[in-house]
């Protein structure tokens, strides 16, 4: 039997009937949905597999990006609540950047009535910095973006040398660097729920030491897990990070 496709316009995912947990996904600066296409097929049935799409990218190009994180996590949070009509509890997984993204959703769900959100999963990337820690930086310049893409993703950072491809996929990206660069919260919220943190050993972006930094958003303790790889250590290790995740859920 073919299971149909959940697609509204924020939602990505593969209906789970039956499903006791929902995971939802938030993929890093620049990326889109289909980052998360496949793992529906990596979870036990027990788990629904939905997928962020945030706007200015892919099937959502002609919608102008977010500008800051506030705008974003609003507009994450109230897709969530109406176009997830059910009670299916909650966990969120980001990474990179999505790392952040959950965080900020994950504050604005917590206590909304009749949602129950289980656990907060985090990847690649040290938990927010407060303006004291860290005051907020001018948008990087795109060839300053390029380098730091070419660091975090060797393998991968020849698509933006693309003549034809470029134009379509630097505005998500400079976007996204932008809204980064401003985003301090003015103070830790501690979640009331467990948070999980993900990396790889080699993460010029996130030293395994700042995974433990984790432990100042939740009242309800930190578990940590590092992979072999970089900052993209989740493609060679998806199989096992999903694995990983789904035996926190069911």
């Amino acid at each position: 039997m073919t299971v149909p496709d959940s697609r509204t316009r924020w939602l990505r995912g593969v209906r789970a009937p039956g499903a006791k947990a929902r995971l939802v996904c938030f993929p890093h600066a620049g990326g889109g949905a289909v980052s998360f296409h496949d793992w529906a097929t990596l979870t036990p049935p027990e788990i629904e597999v939905v997928s962020v799409q945030y706007p200015g990218r892919q099937d959502r190009l002609a919608e102008p990006c977010a500008t800051t994180m506030e705008e974003l996590a609003d507009a994450i949070t109230t897709a969530l609540l109406h176009e997830l009509a059910d009670d299916l509890p909650l966990a969120l997984f980001g990474h990179s950047m999505g790392s952040a993204v959950a965080y900020e959703v994950a504050r604005r769900l917590e206590g909304v009535p009749g949602r129950t959100l289980t656990r907060l999963i985090v990847s690649g990337r040290p938990r927010p910095r407060v303006p004291h820690e860290q005051p907020p930086c001018p948008a990087p310049t795109d060839s300053e973006i390029l380098d730091r893409v070419r660091i975090l993703d060797p393998d991968g950072a020849d698509v933006y040398d693309h003549p034809d491809l470029r134009p379509l996929i630097m505005p998500s990206l400079r976007a996204d660097f932008g809204l980064l660069a401003a985003y301090r919260p003015t103070r830790l919220h501690r979640l009331g729920v467990p948070v999980t943190a993900c990396g790889g050993d080699r993460d010029p972006a996130c030293a395994v030491a700042d995974l433990s930094s984790w432990s100042d958003v939740t009242t309800e303790g930190l578990d940590v897990r590092v992979f072999e790889g970089n900052h993209f250590y989740l493609n060679p290790w998806k199989r096992e990070l999903v694995g990983f995740i789904a035996s926190h859920l069911v």
